[in-house]
């Protein structure tokens, strides 16, 4: 059966108005730049090229849930399109696990729909609450990724809008340089009104589930190698501030889907709420060293098989509402990289040493592989190798200066940052890290920009 929404094809029974802007506040998931924008809300697809044509500014760039930690999703002196709007599913094959839906649906509202008939995101970013059209220009990736690739791996189709007004259906087999541009590019390509992919079909919504420890970067590399021919979705958090005899440790989780059980939907809303933002001492390196050994120790308690919802085996976090409010006004960094796997040993270890001389705290540290398998997407992030993410919180000048050194160690790895993470990547490293990056640029839209591509280009 194949269920189209009736909404998705509706048009606009009056006149949009001229005054299409408003202004707005928006920042980034991070919370360093903060900003208010004129900022445009289209309802239906077709207003997408009447709101580019009465811009108020030069430059333009569409936005969604604003969960992009860095400045990609920030435009100085220029307008935004909120997409969030956009939230309609155009058609659900049930048979087949296709999925087309506007842009502005979130991951979280997708699978409400498609979980109950049996079927599963390829992938999935740490959070659900991230727009389809979101995930698709930052090309995320998951707990799987040495199995299913990137989000960019299941797209099948994008609806594209230019700032000319021209209005594209992009495939592998329809401008297929466009489409390749687009996944992973950052939105620079034009405004992403609507997504096409392949699902993945699930037993129930349960995984069962291995948590295993290790002591350091070497015996995660071996646990890898053998988890992962076994388990479709693994992952690791990594001690970040231990030296000594805890350098290195960790804890392993990996998961597979439980045959047989029930297809019961995620709760929508977090539990909580941070209300407000938390003052500077709440995430310390006191406080991280603190819960880095208490996190270690319970973890270890539990270790062994158990079975958990897929909510929280792949959404943690998303039962805390605004819980980058815990890194007070100042907001905090990512720094996420990948090394190649023939450097990653020692550049993991570099790494870890120098975050843990410098006194910066981390307090998400996540350590994962990904595996051979390329996206299409011209600026995609994945590469085989090893991954760490860091959440570093802002301290100005040090935080910075650690940066400094950790790009160095990732430039002589030949690794690379991730954009949609990063607030502040050298020029130098981001033209070395991506070998597309000339071929891409043929792709950008005139009008589209980000203070990340400002950065980059001028």
């Amino acid at each position: 059966m194949v269920l189209r929404s009736k909404k998705a094809s509706a048009t606009p029974t009056k006149t949009v108005k001229d005054d299409l802007f408003h202004s707005r506040p928006f920042a980034s998931w991070g919370g360093v730049v903060r900003r208010t924008y004129p900022m445009a809300s289209p309802q239906f697809r077709d207003e997408s090229s009447r709101v580019l044509a009465n811009r108020p500014t030069a430059n333009v760039l569409g936005v969604g849930l604003g969960r992009s930690y860095g400045c990609s999703n920030t435009l100085a002196g220029g307008s935004l399109v909120d997409m969030t709007r956009l939230d309609r599913i155009m058609l659900f094959d049930r048979e087949a696990g296709v999925l087309r839906a506007e842009a502005g649906l979130s991951l979280s509202d997708a699978l409400r729909v498609i979980v109950p008939q049996g079927w599963f995101l390829p992938t999935t970013p740490g959070s659900r609450f991230v727009t389809l059209g979101g995930a698709v220009a930052n090309d995320v990736h998951g707990k799987n990724h040495h199995r299913a690739g990137s989000l960019g791996c299941a797209v099948r189709a994008i609806g594209l809008v230019r700032s000319d007004g021209k209005a594209f259906d992009l495939s592998p087999e329809s401008h297929a340089a466009l489409f390749a541009a687009t996944i992973g590019g950052l939105g620079l390509t034009g405004l992403i009104t609507w997504v096409e992919i392949a699902l993945a079909r699930i037993p129930g919504s349960n995984l069962a589930c291995e948590r295993t420890l290790f002591h350091s970067i070497r015996e995660f590399i071996d646990l890898s190698d053998d988890v992962e021919t076994r388990f479709e979705h693994s992952v690791a958090w990594i001690d970040c501030r231990s030296g000594g005899g805890a350098f290195g440790r960790g804890i392993f989780e990996a998961a597979n889907w439980v045959s047989g059980g029930l297809h019961k939907t995620h709760q929508h809303e977090p539990r909580l709420s941070i209300p407000l933002e938390a003052p500077s001492f709440i995430i310390s390196n006191p406080t991280v060293r603190l819960f880095n050994e208490a996190y270690f120790r319970a973890k270890s308690r539990k270790a062994g098989p158990y079975t958990q919802h897929y909510g929280g085996f792949f959404y943690p976090l998303d039962t805390i509402g605004q819980w980058n409010r815990l890194y007070g006004r100042r907001g905090f960094y990512q720094y996420q990289c990948v090394i190649p796997t023939e450097h990653g040993i020692m550049a993991i270890e570099d790494m870890l040493k120098r975050i843990t001389r410098s006194g910066n705290a981390s307090f998400l540290a996540v350590l994962k592989t990904f595996g051979p398998r390329l996206s299409p997407g011209m600026l995609s992030f994945p590469r085989e190798g090893l991954t760490l993410a860091l959440d570093f919180p802002n301290h100005g000048p040090d935080t910075l200066n650690l940066f400094s050194e950790l790009d160095t160690i990732v430039a002589a790895a030949g690794g690379r940052l991730y954009a949609a993470k990063n607030a502040r990547m050298p020029r130098a490293l981001f033209e070395s890290g991506y070998p597309r990056l000339s071929e891409f640029k043929n792709h950008v839209d005139p009008a589209f920009s980000s203070d990340f591509w400002k950065a980059m280009t001028e």
